[in-house]
């Protein structure tokens, strides 16, 4: 197989469901995003491996920098065979990637590939398609629609989804929570990026169930001994209508650094 230009492979593990407190807060008024409102979720599969996967990493980048943009790397792990094994991939991620695929019916699995609100899937150096994409989601139905907040308290991170409004139809989701590294420099050995250094940015080093949403108004506490881990410096929460194995739109996300 080839690994010049575009890499595509044609093919959920389980993830760690934790443990949650929900609160009863249908009467409270949602406290605003840790960075604001969200217009767009969007998550970068990636590979060290894969040769044109820099440009795309260094997209990512300028999105993480954006307050309105919710940016995940998602390191995959199908290309390891091929000479370098990336340090960062996960293998959940690539069934996520491909859970995507399936939804839409296709066979689109690829690197670098973007995915944009849960909803559209692109080349991730493609900086014009991606901003069409951000525009053209945010504009359908119930994307990005429910306001989310998440604040860290203590020793715990305390998440606060607001009751769908009216004139939306969702009225359901999953809700999860990404441990992240905000900037991650790899020295890569082999493979065709042999000698490179990529700086890799919101590298998601863990991701968690929170729980279910069921459309009305709640708050969940999430323990910071749940993510804490070597290198993580922020976390991102989303919710996502459907399921981890079918993932659809997503509804409303938060970013916050923990440092």
């Amino acid at each position: 197989m080839a690994m010049t230009g575009l890499l595509r492979w044609s093919g959920f593990a389980g993830v760690i469901a934790m443990v949650a407190t929900l609160q009863s807060a249908a009467a409270e008024s949602p406290q605003p995003a840790a960075a604001g409102s969200p217009r767009a979720v969007v998550e970068l599969f990636t590979s060290q491996g894969c040769s044109s996967c820099p440009p795309a990493d260094k997209i990512l980048g300028e999105l993480a920098q954006d307050p309105t943009v919710v940016a995940l790397t998602m390191p995959i792990d199908y290309w390891d065979y091929l000479g370098w094994k990336d340090t960062l991939a996960d293998a959940r991620f690539s069934k996520r990637q491909k859970a995507y695929s399936r939804v839409r019916g296709d066979r689109d699995v690829y690197t670098p590939q973007m995915i944009v609100n849960g909803q559209r899937h692109l080349i991730g150096s493609d900086r014009a398609a991606i901003d069409a994409a951000m525009l053209d989601t945010k504009r359908a139905g119930d994307v990005m629609s429910v306001p989310v907040s998440m604040t860290v308290a203590g020793k715990q991170l305390d998440i606060t989804v607001t009751a769908a409004s009216p004139e939306h139809a969702a009225r359901r989701g999953e809700i999860w929570i990404c441990a992240i590294s905000r900037a991650v420099p790899i020295a890569i050995a082999r493979g065709e990026n042999r000698g490179r250094e990529v700086v890799y940015h919101n590298v998601v080093r863990d991701w968690l169930k929170v729980g279910d949403w069921s459309g009305k108004t709640a708050s969940f506490s999430v323990p910071m001994e749940n993510i804490a881990r070597d290198g993580v410096d922020a976390a991102a929460v989303y919710v996502q209508d459907g399921t981890r194995e079918r993932p659809g739109a997503m509804l409303g996300a938060a970013f916050t650094p923990l440092h």
